[in-house]
C-alpha cells in the first residue's frame, strides 16, 4: 500500500497525555481519553456523535502498533484546536519508516494505520531526535457563543 505522508500535525494545544510502558496501560488510555473529549470538546447540550469512539478506537491501535513494533515508553498526546483534535502516538524507534500495508481478510494484525486513515480526517507522521509520531486529526464541532 505505501508510505505514510511525511508532515508534522497542525499546531495545537495538548489536551490530555498518556504514556504506556506494556499493554496493560490501554484501558486507563480508552478511559483518560473519553474523558478528555468530554471535557474539551463539548458545550452544554452538544453531541460529539462518534468522535470519542473513533478517537479511542485508533489511539488504542496505533498504542498497540508502538508497544508492539516501536521501543517503549509509548507517549500518546490528544491535542485540540477550534475545528478538530489531533492525535498524537510516539514511540523511541526512530529508525523505522510506517508503513501501510497491504491488509488481508484473514491476518490478525496490521491494521491499526490503515484504520487510522479510513477513519479521520488526515493522517501523517513525523520523527524528532528521540521519537517517531504518527498522528490523526478527526471533526470537533463548533463552539456555540456563549450567551449571557
Amino acid at each position: 500500500m505505501g508510505q505514510l505522508r511525511t508532515s508534522p500535525p497542525p499546531e495545537a494545544v495538548d489536551l490530555e497525555r498518556r504514556v504506556l510502558d506494556s499493554p496493560d496501560g490501554l484501558r486507563d488510555l480508552r478511559a483518560s481519553l473519553r474523558a478528555a473529549l468530554d471535557r474539551h470538546g463539548l458545550v452544554q447540550g452538544e453531541d460529539l456523535d462518534e468522535v470519542p469512539h473513533l478517537v479511542v478506537l485508533v489511539a488504542t491501535e496505533l498504542a498497540s502498533n508502538a508497544l508492539r513494533h516501536g521501543r517503549p515508553p509509548t507517549i500518546v498526546t490528544l491535542l485540540g484546536r477550534d475545528d478538530c483534535f489531533l492525535l498524537d502516538v510516539a514511540d523511541h524507534d526512530v529508525r523505522t519508516v510506517p508503513e501501510l500495508t497491504d491488509i488481508h481478510p484473514l491476518d490478525s494484525g496490521g491494521r491499526g494505520l490503515f484504520l487510522a486513515q479510513q477513519l479521520s480526517l488526515a493522517v501523517g507522521w513525523y520523527a524528532t531526535a528521540h521519537t517517531k509520531n504518527i498522528w490523526a486529526s478527526f471533526p470537533r464541532p463548533a463552539r456555540a457563543a456563549v450567551n449571557a
